[in-house]
């Protein structure tokens, strides 16, 4: 077994309290200083530091020690060998999945795989060239053409990433004489983006219009621009942005809005045009509707939505745009095949939302923490403890069930969780076993008190200070 397999790589500082692990870490850091007292004076350094002296290294160690002191297998990083849908195959064996995202089964549909393949013998696998150059494809215009219309607003244009497209939106549109307000829980990728741009930022209450109308308030008149950035399924809990509280603060106050439908596109609404479908709301009232390529559109990607002036803007400023190769062929026409299935698929939608509030039901039923989700398609079951929420991962997996834990620092450590993904092809019985499976893990964990308070901490700490 390779170091970069050891138990519990890259985990342990995730399943100690803020508290613990700064402890750990000031005792190591004391250590160290101990070891290096012949140390070269930084002033006079000849050469750069080693990689491995630097504080994010050391503390990955650290973190690894305390991961081997646990006992506690690696849940991430498993290859799959199959395309991953409501099943999947790792390591030869057949899981019932819940940890992907294919939520209307695009990534296996025969129309969305042909219109790849019919790209790639066209046009070849990339595009070669940044879009204002000589990556510009007929594909592109589709596939925007395509987002615009579902969303009913004037234009659209693509990035190559999810991420990217957060990053380098919000980073073009704001800057320092500008404020972004985000829901405390929104994605790190929009955060980047904000702190990036050099803008003021500040958050609210989740999902709280009220505290938001706050904030509002409190900077009203200091500011040249104000963004409110929010998600329309909350993709670690599974709630909605409550779109028309936030609407009716505009009797009041002016700000654009940028809402993340990464989630919410092929989930919300009768034929799962979003969340403006979901809340019957004018599209034109977003100014800004944001969302990825790699969920019900099943490729690679992210895309803004809006007036044509918002896309002129970052077409011809956006970094992320100007600077970065076009989608490649395949992935576009795989993402314009799969909002093409997703046009004629109510009954795949319909679905969907069925399996969300089922498992939903059944686990409450069963007295799980599902926290605030509203049974789309993300249900967390909300454990509470970092430790425990990996070994009722790495116990469900034993069972045939594979979903992930989502653990500190990622959500706080009292909301440590494991989340289900659910897509239109689950069964009923998939989503039983899944469920009382869980459930009757859960209790065992209480019963053997699996969790971070019954780490012997004198113990670790003489196994930090012999690593």
């Amino acid at each position: 077994m390779s170091e970069g397999d050891r138990p519990g790589d890259k985990l342990a500082g995730q399943l100690l309290s803020s508290g613990m692990m700064d402890k750990l870490k000031q005792q190591r850091g004391q250590l160290m200083t101990k070891r290096s007292e012949s140390a070269v004076d930084p002033v006079h350094r000849v050469e750069p530091s080693r990689f491995e002296d630097l504080p994010s290294y050391k503390t990955l160690q650290l973190q690894k020690t305390i991961a081997g002191f646990a006992g506690v297998e690696n849940p991430f990083f498993r290859a799959h060998e199959s395309a991953a849908g409501a099943e999947t195959v790792i390591d030869g064996r057949k899981l019932s999945n819940f940890a992907s995202y294919d939520y209307l089964g695009t990534n296996t549909d025969p129309d969305v795989q042909a219109a790849a393949k019919a790209a790639i013998d066209r046009y070849g696998i990339s595009a070669s060239a940044s879009r204002l150059v000589a990556g510009e494809r007929p594909l592109h215009l589709d596939l925007e053409n395509a987002i615009a219309e579902n969303y009913g607003v004037d234009a659209a244009v693509c990035f190559v990433s999810g991420y990217l497209t957060n990053l380098t939106v919000i980073s073009c549109l704001m800057g320092p004489q500008d404020l972004v307000i985000h829901d405390e829980f929104v994605h790190n990728s929009a955060l980047a983006g904000a702190q990036l741009s050099g803008a003021k930022r500040l958050s609210f209450r989740h999902n709280d219009a009220r505290d938001l109308e706050r904030v509002l308030t409190n900077a009203k008149g200091a500011f040249r621009n104000i963004l409110i950035v929010v998600e329309g399924i909350y993709s670690m809990d599974g709630d909605v942005a409550d779109l028309r509280a936030i609407l009716d603060l505009r009797k009041n106050h002016a700000f654009w809005l940028m809402v993340d439908e990464a989630h919410a596109l092929g989930v919300l609404g009768e034929k799962g045009r979003g969340t403006f479908e979901h809340f019957d709301i004018d599209p034109r009232d977003i100014d800004i509707w944001m969302g990825t390529l790699s969920k019900t559109s099943s490729s690679c990607g992210g895309y803004i939505a809006g007036s044509a002036a918002l896309v002129e803007i970052l077409k011809a400023n956006a970094g992320g745009f100007v600077y970065s190769v076009g989608l490649a062929p395949p992935l576009a026409a795989a993402a314009l095949a799969s909002l093409s299935v997703l046009r004629r698929s109510a009954d795949r939608v319909a679905k969907l939302n069925y399996n969300g509030r089922l498992f939903l039901e059944k686990a409450r039923a069963k007295g799980l923490d599902t926290g605030t989700s509203e049974g789309h398609s993300v249900v967390p079951v909300i454990v509470g403890d970092s430790l425990r929420a990996v070994e009722l991962s790495n116990r469900l997996f034993a069972k045939g069930i594979n979903a992930l834990p989502i653990i500190h620092p990622a959500v706080p450590e009292r909301l440590a969780r494991i989340r289900f993904f659910l897509t239109y092809g689950h069964t009923d019985g998939q989503i039983d076993a899944a469920v009382d499976t869980t459930a009757a893990i859960l209790d065992d964990l209480v019963d053997e008190k699996v969790g971070a308070a019954s780490l012997d901490l004198d113990a670790l700490q003489r196994a930090i200070a012999s690593s």
